[in-house]
């Protein structure tokens, strides 16, 4: 059987496990505060997240997708070695995101699937072959492969920590002399929220999927040029609902509970925020961190109203998760690559 169909059926199975570990990676993300602040049970949560989570991959473009494509440049290399970087990327973006699942570590998946590309590529054919972007950046003020992709990672949540702050302040005050029997609207409210971050989640995240799974395509000649066919955007979304329905619930208490105690306002102001902060990003082809995004704008809430009563230190832990994630990934995603570059060497390929 010919090497370049069996690592492309491959490396579709990969990206399709991938995009089901970040759907049971970023679940707590969507989940976590609907659940904290008893707006909705863990079951109907889960329902409601998992259907406009499945939404939102189907109607959310592609721009996210065409950025995540464009991070490594294969063109030139040989389809057998093309594939194995991708799929060495992927596996390398999977272990990472497994292990800071087991640990309750709210990380990136897009921080470890660009690192494990990048750090794949780099290895493979050299760092040429790597889109950084910086130049380009640094003389035309374009935005493009992995510096866009790092750009929105670090402005996406300082933006949710920002908004998040306001509208708390804003909302505070508003109701400032309301009945406690609000709190029933606020957790109504809550259906509304937590179905638009679910839609903003799937049309971002999923789409990241969307633009590897289109690669692999490209790279091994199925497709003649880089668009996303509609089976892929199908199958990405299925995937990612699914990992969503598993559920994240080891994170679920870092960012439901750990960070700042989520009451029905705190947890309606955040999804808010949350899903403004990346439906904007999705917009502009600009891949961000919902977990990231989410806990800056838990952070920005509780500083808004008690400092001293958000936990600065499960804050600093979660930063540094964020700075370790892409060297972590990377140098997972090279291990792989010299160790499946050996079996494919015994192979006779």
């Amino acid at each position: 059987m010919n090497m370049v169909f069996v690592l492309a059926v491959v490396a579709v199975l990969v990206v399709l496990i991938f995009d089901y570990t970040n759907g049971l990676h970023d679940a707590a993300n969507v989940i976590a505060t609907v659940v904290a602040s008893s707006a909705m049970t863990p079951r109907q949560a889960v329902v409601i997240v998992a259907t406009f989570e499945f939404l939102g991959p189907l109607l959310g473009g592609t721009a996210v997708a065409n950025t995540i494509g464009g991070i490594v440049d294969l063109k030139d290399l040989p389809p057998v070695t093309a594939l194995l970087v991708v799929l060495c990327g992927l596996a390398g973006a999977i272990l990472w995101n497994v292990l800071t699942w087991w640990r309750g570590i709210p990380s990136s998946s897009s921080h470890a699937l660009v690192g494990a590309l990048a750090g794949a590529a780099a290895t493979a054919a050299g760092r040429d072959h790597v889109v950084w972007g910086v130049n380009e950046f640094l003389t035309r003020g374009e935005l493009k492969g992995v510096a866009k992709v790092i750009f929105a990672l670090l402005v996406s949540p300082v933006a949710g920590f920002c908004i998040g702050f306001v509208l708390h302040v804003i909302i505070r005050r508003q109701l400032n002399r309301a009945r406690p029997s609000v709190n029933r609207w606020l957790r109504h409210g809550q259906f509304v929220t937590a179905a638009g971050l679910a839609f903003s989640h799937g049309a971002n995240d999923a789409q990241k999927s969307m633009g590897i799974l289109t690669l692999v395509l490209l790279l091994g000649g199925f497709i003649g040029s880089f668009a996303v066919p509609f089976w892929v955007i199908l199958a990405c979304a299925i995937a990612m609902t699914l990992g969503i329905m598993s559920g994240g619930w080891r994170i679920v208490r870092t960012l439901g509970f750990a960070i700042y105690r989520v009451r029905p306002l705190h947890a309606l102001d955040s999804q808010f925020a949350s899903a403004a902060v990346i439906s904007g990003a999705s917009v502009l082809g600009a891949p961000v961190s919902t977990t990231h995004v989410v806990s800056s704008t838990i952070m920005g809430i509780g500083a808004s109203e008690r400092p001293k009563h958000v936990n600065w230190n499960k804050a600093g832990e979660i930063i540094l998760t964020w700075i370790i994630t892409l060297p972590g990934a990377a140098a997972m995603a090279v291990a792989l690559y010299f160790l499946f570059s050996l079996v494919v060497r015994i192979a006779g390929v």
